[in-house]
């Protein structure tokens, strides 16, 4: 199904919140792109999704659903695939490209099949993991499919102990060797990379510091070798194609430099960035000159089932 156009859209529904443990946030990009929606002309229904999602959207009949969930149900291909039931247009990836993408071991599996470089990773049984050193130190355990930084633990190298895991945390996790460097991340919108960004924080680039007031400092674009510029640009849109995301996506990077070329490790993509005006995807199409409110109408109109 083709995009839709500007002169069809009229009524949005921009869903937002949701179960997930990405509500806050899911909650303030939402709230951001129906105030930007609103600015760029459209009539805006906000939806904050629950159980009764289906009968919401029968009852509003919206032209396009701009999907602003972050994390497991709004991210990973079941709200996509309820949309393509009901036929509704909606933005960002379809079923199987969020799927894949939330999915954190069978989107590496993809990158490795496009030839992208990514670090060695397990998943094992959360107990397994309790007890014994699953990998070397350094290493990093992670529910294998959330997204945030939520339940992310660091094991140093020299640690005595494996970590113990909360109880929020899932029964089978993701163990990553830990890789070393500067943080990256670059944006893909529709068939372009955008531009680099460098994430500066003073400690481990957590939750906290993705969404607490002064937690990092985005240095845009980064100041890169040219090689290392282009090498992420690249990879963000071969990582976009190679899980078969649509609209836009964010793709993270960590690049050690003593390493050179050799040094650039792709980490995730990300197929709901944050969407306030100061969050990384946004700020990369502003600094192309891209408005947010254009930001999100270009969003808008790319929306289609069919995804």
């Amino acid at each position: 199904m083709a995009g839709v156009s500007s002169r069809a859209a009229h009524r949005v529904a921009v869903l937002m919140g949701g179960p997930s443990a990405e509500r806050a946030v899911s909650l303030s990009s939402g709230r951001e792109c129906a105030q930007a929606l609103r600015v760029a002309g459209y009539e805006v229904i906000e939806v904050d999704a629950g159980p009764d999602l289906a009968m919401r959207l029968a009852e509003i009949r919206p032209d396009v659903v701009f999907n602003a969930l972050h994390g497991r149900w709004g991210e990973d291909g079941c709200v996509q695939g309820l949309l393509e039931w009901l036929r509704i247009p909606y933005t960002h990836s379809g079923v199987l490209a969020s799927a894949l993408a939330m999915d954190k071991t069978r989107a590496k599996d993809a990158f490795r099949a496009a030839g992208l470089p990514v670090v060695e990773s397990v998943l094992a049984p959360k107990a397994e993991v309790m007890a014994r050193h699953v990998l070397p130190a350094p290493y990093v355990v992670k529910p294998n499919n959330e997204g945030s930084s939520v339940g992310v633990y660091l094991v140093l190298d020299g640690a005595n102990r494996p970590p113990q895991l909360s109880d929020e945390m899932p029964q089978m996790v993701m163990v990553e060797s830990y890789a070393p460097g500067r943080e990256l991340t670059c944006s893909v919108m529709g068939d372009r990379a955008l531009c680099v960004t460098e994430i500066q924080t003073t400690g481990w680039y957590d939750y906290d510091a993705k969404y607490s007031p002064g937690g990092s400092r985005h240095v845009l674009p980064a100041d890169l070798p040219p090689e290392i510029t282009a090498a992420c640009l690249d990879h963000a849109l071969r990582a976009h194609r190679a899980l078969g995301c649509r609209g836009l996506s964010r793709t993270d990077f960590r690049w050690d430099e003593a390493r050179g070329l050799a040094g650039l490790v792709l980490l995730e993509t990300n197929t709901q960035p944050g969407m306030t005006p100061t969050s990384l995807s946004p700020e990369q199409a502003a600094h192309m000159g891209i408005g947010f409110p254009d930001l999100c109408r270009w969003i808008v109109e790319d929306a289609s089932c069919d995804r």
